[in-house]
């Protein structure tokens, strides 16, 4: 099982896809009560600890997000199965999809 540190890696690792975003997204993660903030809204994508309000909050477990960014596991069929639920605005969450998915 992944931890958040290695969660946030990943993440900063897309730093230039996830960077196009131009939206706040906080990852609330179930099983372990951590929350991750990403932030694409300045010049650099930021990527840390964080319980801030975002514009789209993406409720799913550790495993779920580490799956997500490994491509092993799609984010419509992560919503359907409903390892995945958000919060906020849904058109933020499909631009994070797509550019999960590219």
């Amino acid at each position: 099982m992944a931890d958040a540190d290695s969660l946030i890696a990943a993440l900063e690792a897309h730093a230039e896809t996830l960077g196009r975003l131009g939206h706040t997204v906080r990852f609330d993660l179930t099983d372990t009560g951590h929350s991750i903030l990403l932030d694409a809204t300045g010049a650099a994508l930021e990527v840390r600890h964080g319980e801030e309000p975002a514009e789209a909050v993406f409720k799913l477990s550790t495993d779920t997000l580490d799956k997500l960014m490994t491509r092993r596991l799609g984010p419509m069929l992560a919503f359907t199965t409903g390892r995945l639920r958000i919060e906020g605005s849904q058109g933020v969450a499909l631009k994070l999809a797509g550019l999960l998915g590219s």
